[in-house]
């Protein structure tokens, strides 16, 4: 079984400033001081065209440090944790010896002796969150509910920082628990404010013992 939800943006809108769509996920780690990026947008989508996309269940995870190198990504699951650490070749992200505190988190912690790293998760090969200035000794946590944020915005690229301005105004939340496949939406515009809906949802099939 794919480990992958399928998902279909439908624009039905009366949107007439042809506006870009954006989608995000929150950290609602405790730890994380939160700050949103832009995981995916949808641009030049006209009314009743339609943008089908893929959100992997499973994300990856990397680091780059302070000299500009990136770690290759390793798929993370919930209960992970990692270290970067300087080997004889240089500076590597592995896994740790120890699991994460929480088995509903994961965890990269910088273990070098000195020099600031810093975190990122990757969901579908895009940037979905990321932690700065990690010191040694520091660590990352991440944790992600089963829902998306979608919205109206502009001028944000995939992969940038959302300000606190755009991620107060994106107040739709939508959960895709136990979702295999979904047409998401968008009505409104013009007069009226955009509403972001699921249709056509498919469900994943409940296995019975």
């Amino acid at each position: 079984m794919s480990n992958d939800i399928k998902l279909n943006f439908i624009n039905r809108s009366n949107d007439a400033n042809n506006s870009s769509i954006v989608i995000f996920q929150k950290n609602i780690s405790d730890t994380f001081d939160e700050i949103a990026i832009a995981w995916k947008v949808i641009k030049n989508c006209g009314r009743l065209d339609n943008h089908p996309f893929n959100y992997p269940i499973i994300f990856q995870i990397a680091a780059s440090d302070s000299y500009g190198n990136y770690t290759p990504q390793l798929t993370a699951c919930n209960g992970n944790a990692y270290e970067m650490v300087k080997s004889t070749s240089g500076n590597v992200l592995q896994s740790s010896s120890t699991p994460a505190t929480n088995p509903e988190e994961v965890e990269i912690q910088n273990n070098l002796t000195n020099g600031d790293i810093c975190a990122h998760c990757y969901r579908n090969g895009k940037l979905l969150a990321t932690k700065t200035n990690l010191v040694p000794g520091q660590k990352a946590i991440f944790k992600f509910e089963p829902s998306i944020y979608i919205g109206v915005a502009s001028q944000i690229e995939e992969g940038s920082f959302i300000s606190s301005a755009v991620i107060s105004e994106i107040n739709t939340k939508i959960t895709i628990l136990g979702i295999a496949s979904a047409d998401i939406v968008m009505t409104g515009g013009s007069s009226e404010p955009f509403n972001f809906s699921l249709e056509n949802i498919t469900y994943i099939p409940v296995e019975l013992e």
